[in-house]
Formats: structure tokens, C-alpha cells, sequence
């Protein structure tokens, strides 16, 4: 049997190399093989940290016996769903026709086109509570191919045509909100709050970065949002010890955590903490957004400046394999026990989300050290993660490059994390880098002449393009911003910097895409009704000049600053704050950044210029000038 996985670059892929089941890595030669044979297709989607895939992969495909039953009725395909993104969500799509408990691992059975024709999740090895075991259903969907099978592909057909109207359905324009109607899904939202223990409905309960998002832009949603941040923190759901939180809670009360711990929720709650202190000054804010950046510093950070994906949920204790109990151990015991290992591949999309939130909390909570971590992260990615022709690649693993696709989340989180690190270390290098991304998906989506303004260039992946399943546009969003919703929200800050209506108008038309959902299920699209809130309010730009020899990125309140000028615009409110010093100021100009045309600093002292919409104040040197 070949051991097609084990030169993966996908941790979670080398994970099951060993298996007795025969797997293929996700790519045309899977589906050729099937079509060769005759034979459906059982694809297996989860990720390296996912406690339900280690035990179906302990219970189900480390069975010799039933790996061999697999192999000689099905062709097998093991994909990881962070490698994969488009691959997981057309066919998260396509189990929503067979099952209502979506998740992973996500078990689907398809036709060797790849069309999927039955779907689930974790299935045990023996029957349990009216779930069939996982022999019963391959026994199931192996006798249905076989017996009945003009009725499998028609159902497959049925399901691809089903996605394509739903696809379009979802995607079809509308008015963007104003406030009335984003306070309303703002109500929405409190409906759901649960009153006892914060959060949103029973459980299981996630931390839904986005939806706190966009309550922090609300005035109305603010206290809702400030509830939900604090009874987080003092939850189960956070780690005491090391300071990161866990991925979701299986209990109301927020106990029993299912315990990975991923960059992208830990990467937007720290932006979430830090705002919650700007807000509020209450000392928990500062205390959880300190412990995030110490969990993504100390744990998450990969050698070179680039994060890792996640932290296992499982750890060997006592030669077994066991979820949470390192979670659950003191200090001082932890020091005694291997951590749970670290998914060490580097994905583009999450570290923009890493290298913006980090950004953003260095510039309100003053922590210069977190700028440091952000530069060299966005270092690593233009270095190893863009090609020489400008596009992106998704993956890499220390110096291995993936073959996967870069999708939008990549293009819009890298670009919206490079704004966020121009603004606050006064490098237009940044900017210049996330503008030509912003660009390449702009120039893609006018090329692809569809309904959404940005298209990844490159155009997706084939194989999914070839059964059917492609998502042209895929506007979902739950735990992290989407790839629309990300560059939409790219392209608002370059208008506000640039004074260019192309991105103002690609920001609007993407976010128009989205608005009829988003206001009745604002649950599942926090980060467009954030950027809504924004489209539908005043524009504000403040950039402060500081004179020359002054570092930005040290952010000084002293003798440097003696009227306190820094330290208010740290923690100003404005959408765009931005602190350079003369020369960056003259360059972000000459780069045709408008925003920071003829900006000096006047007297030698730190001079800020305060703008609604490109119309600005005289220059003030005193922090009283500053109020909206």
C-alpha cells in the first residue's frame, strides 16, 4: 500500500500516514483513481488539533480490519481543512442536505466526479444512542452504490444544483443598512444573550470574535459586548495559565472547553480585549488582552516571526493520549508534563488576523514589543508567502511551500493586518503591500465579471471547479471574518488613506452581497455588519506627525511628548489612526496615500490632524483639540 501522506506538508495529513487505510491526498489523481476503479469516494475533512478526528482516527481508521473493508470498496481522501478552506466549505454545503450537526470531523461520501451523495460527522465504531457505527454506514452507502445507483447520482445532482441556487440566493444584492437596521440585529443579538452566564444561546458556546466585533462598533451594542468579554474571561473557557482561550465549551456555564486553542479566535478576541479597554479603562480588559499576546508570543510563535495554527487539544500524560488534562494541571505541574504539540503550519489568512490584532492592541495598550512580533510575522509572509509575481500562497511548514490555492480569507486578512502595522509603525511599505493584494483581486473580480467585486486570483481550486462545487463567493462567517468581508474591509481602509472612491465603491458592493443575511442572522456575519457600521458612519482620520528622530513604533509619553498628545491618540476612537513621523509622512504621500499630504509637525512637538472624511481641523498639539 503506498503511504501517500507521509511527505505531506499538512501535519494533520502525516498524522494518518500510518494508518491501514490507504488514503489519498485531496487533488484530481484521488478522483481519477475512483473513476478508475468504479468506486465512491469517502472524503475525511478535520485539522491537526481536533479532538473528535483523533478519535475516530484511534477507533475507526487505525482498525485493520475495517481499513481493509475501505480500501477495497471506497477511495479514500484525508484533507485538512486549514490547508483546504474551499474543499471544507463546498462540502460542509453539501452535508447541510444530509445533517444538521455539522462539524469535524466531517465524513462525506461522493461520487468519483466528486459529487457528494451522503454526509455526517464523527460516526462511532458500534452503534451508540441510534447512531450507526461507522462499518454499518459503509456497509450502507457501499450496497446503495451498488444496488441503486442511478438514484445515488441523481441525489448527488440534486445537491450540486441546490448549492448552486442556494449559492446564488445568498449572494444576491441588497441595500446596505443604516443604523436603524443594525441596531435592530444588534437586538437580535441580545434576544440570544444568555443573561446567567453571558454568551449566546445554551451550548455548545463559541467566543464569536466577529459578533463582539461588531458590538464593540455599536454604542447600543457596547454593554452587550462588555458583558460577553468579561464573564469570558473569568470562564472556563480562558486559560489561566498560559492565557489563550479555547476553542468552544461544550457546557452552558462555559465548563467542560473542548481545549484546542486556534490562532485566529485568540488572534480577534486580543483585538476584542484591547477595544473593550479603550471603551471601559476596567483593569480585566487590559489583564485578558495581555495574556492573549502572552499565549501567541510564547506558544504560537514559530521561529522566523510566523504563527502556528493551533495547539492541540490532547497531550501524553502517563503514555496515553488525553484531552485537557495539561489544561487542567497548576504551573508547577505543567512544567513536569510535555505540552500539547503545536500545528506548526504558517497560513497566511490567520496570521494577517495575528499580525492586525497585534498591531492595533500595541497601539492602544502601548505594548511596542507586540509591533516587533507583528513586523516580523508580516516579514515572513511577504518573504516566503508571495510569489514574484505577486500572488499568495496559503501554507507553508518551516521552508516547505503548499501546493494549496490562497483564497480570499488570505488575500483580505493579510492586506487589512499589513494597513493595520503601516498605521502604527509608519512604514508605507505595508500599505504599498497590502494595496497591490487589495488590487490583484480587485483586477480578478472585474476579469470574472461575476456579482462579487474581488475574486482570488488563480481562480480557485480545479477540482472542486470540475464536480460542480465551486463557491464562487463563499459570504459565511462564524468564528473569523470572511474573505469578502476581510478584503471589503481592506479596501474601505485604503479609501479612507488614499481618498480613491474604487475602493469605496468595491467595499460597498461587496458588503451589498451580504447585507440581506447579515441583518436578520447577524450571529453568523459579525465582521460585515462591523464593516457596515462603519460604511454607515462618519468618516474619521486622525494621523499625528511626529518630529523628526521620533520612533513611531516607541510610541513615547514624556519628555517627547509633554502635552500628552500621544497618549490620547493611542486610544482615540477614530476608524484610522495613524502615527508616523515626518519623512514616513512625505512618502505615504509621494506613494498617493492623500491622507497624509502636506501632515508636519509643527514646533518640534508631536502635531495631530484630525479628519472626517479628508476635511481636517487645523493642526493641534494639545490632546483637548482631539475630541470627535
Amino acid at each position: 500500500m503506498a503511504n501517500r501522506l507521509r511527505d505531506a506538508i499538512s501535519p494533520y495529513l502525516r498524522a494518518h500516514a500510518d494508518n491501514p487505510v490507504d488514503w489519498w491526498p485531496w487533488g484530481p489523481e484521488a478522483l481519477a483513481e475512483a473513476r478508475r476503479r468504479d468506486v465512491p469516494v469517502l472524503l475525511s475533512i478535520g485539522y491537526a488539533t481536533c479532538h473528535w478526528c483523533h478519535v475516530m482516527a484511534r477507533e475507526s481508521f487505525s482498525d485493520p480490519a475495517l481499513a481493509a473493508d475501505l480500501n477495497a470498496r471506497f477511495v479514500a481522501i484525508k484533507v485538512d481543512r486549514e490547508e483546504h478552506p474551499e474543499v471544507d466549505a463546498a462540502y460542509l454545503s453539501a452535508a447541510s442536505a444530509f445533517t444538521e450537526n455539522l462539524g469535524w470531523p466531517l465524513t462525506v461520501f461522493a461520487t468519483p466526479t466528486g459529487r457528494a451523495f451522503f454526509a455526517g460527522t464523527y460516526f462511532p465504531p458500534i452503534p451508540v444512542d441510534g447512531r450507526a457505527s461507522f462499518r454499518q454506514v459503509l456497509d450502507a452507502v457501499a450496497d446503495a452504490w451498488q444496488q441503486r445507483r442511478s438514484q445515488v447520482e441523481a441525489d448527488a445532482g440534486r445537491v450540486v444544483a441546490a448549492l448552486a441556487a442556494a449559492s446564488a440566493a445568498a449572494t444576491s444584492a441588497h441595500d446596505l443598512p443604516d443604523g436603524r437596521e443594525l441596531d435592530a440585529a444588534v437586538a437580535l443579538l441580545t434576544e440570544a444573550e444568555d443573561a446567567r452566564y453571558g454568551g449566546f444561546g445554551t451550548a455548545p458556546k463559541f467566543p464569536v470574535a466577529p459578533v463582539l466585533g461588531f458590538l464593540l462598533e455599536r454604542p447600543a451594542g457596547r454593554p452587550l459586548a462588555h458583558r460577553t468579554l468579561q464573564k469570558m474571561a473569568d470562564s472556563p473557557l480562558r486559560d489561566r495559565v498560559d492565557g489563550g482561550f479555547f476553542r468552544y465549551a461544550t457546557r452552558r456555564d462555559w465548563g467542560e472547553p473542548h481545549y484546542e486553542r486556534m490562532l485566529y479566535d485568540n488572534a480577534l478576541l486580543l483585538d476584542a480585549y484591547a477595544t473593550a479597554w479603550l471603551q471601559t479603562g476596567e483593569p480585566w480588559a487590559e489583564r485578558t488582552a495581555d495574556g492573549i499576546a502572552a499565549f501567541l508570543l510564547g506558544v504560537l510563535r514559530r521561529p522566523g516571526g510566523g504563527f502556528a495554527s493551533a495547539q492541540d487539544s490532547e497531550s501524553t500524560i502517563d503514555g496515553a493520549r488525553v484531552e485537557g488534562e495539561y489544561y487542567r494541571r497548576s504551573p508547577a505541574e505543567r512544567g513536569s508534563l510535555e505540552a500539547p504539540p503545536v500545528d506548526a503550519k504558517v497560513l497566511t489568512g490567520w496570521n494577517g488576523f495575528a499580525i492586525g490584532a497585534l498591531a492595533r492592541a500595541a497601539r492602544i495598550l502601548n505594548r511596542p514589543a507586540w509591533i516587533v512580533a507583528a513586523t516580523e510575522a508580516a516579514s515572513l509572509l511577504l518573504g516566503r508567502h508571495r510569489r514574484a509575481d505577486g500572488t499568495l500562497v496559503r501554507v507553508s511548514l518551516g521552508e516547505r511551500i503548499s501546493a494549496a490555492e490562497a483564497t480570499l480569507e488570505d488575500y483580505g486578512a493579510l492586506a487589512d493586518g499589513l494597513l493595520e502595522l503601516s498605521l502604527v509603525s509608519g512604514d508605507p511599505a505595508w500599505a504599498d503591500a497590502a494595496r497591490d493584494l487589495v488590487d490583484l483581486c480587485l483586477d480578478a473580480g472585474g476579469a470574472a465579471g461575476g456579482s462579487s467585486p474581488f475574486e482570488a486570483p488563480g481562480g480557485g481550486d480545479p477540482v472542486l471547479a470540475a464536480s460542480g462545487l465551486a463557491v464562487r463567493v463563499d459570504p459565511s462567517e462564524g468564528a473569523y471574518p470572511s474573505g469578502l468581508s476581510s478584503l471589503a474591509g481592506a479596501a474601505h481602509t485604503l479609501f479612507l488613506l488614499t481618498g480613491e472612491r474604487r475602493y469605496e465603491r468595491a467595499a460597498r458592493e461587496g458588503m451589498r452581497l451580504v447585507a440581506g443575511q447579515a441583518v436578520l442572522t447577524p450571529s453568523g456575519f459579525g465582521a460585515a455588519l462591523g464593516l457596515m457600521s462603519r460604511l454607515a458612519a462618519d468618516a474619521i482620520q486622525l494621523v499625528v506627525v511626529l518630529p523628526a528622530g521620533d520612533d513611531p513604533t516607541a510610541h513615547p509619553s514624556g519628555p517627547a511628548d509633554p502635552a500628552g498628545l500621544l497618549r490620547a491618540v493611542r486610544t482615540h476612537p477614530a476608524p484610522v489612526v495613524a502615527i508616523v513621523g515626518e519623512s514616513a509622512a512625505a512618502a505615504f504621500a509621494d506613494d498617493g496615500f492623500e491622507l497624509f499630504a502636506a501632515r508636519t509637525a509643527h514646533g518640534g512637538l508631536p502635531t495631530a490632524y484630525l479628519c472626517h472624511d479628508f476635511v481636517c481641523r487645523l493642526p493641534v498639539t494639545d490632546p483637548a483639540a482631539l475630541a470627535v
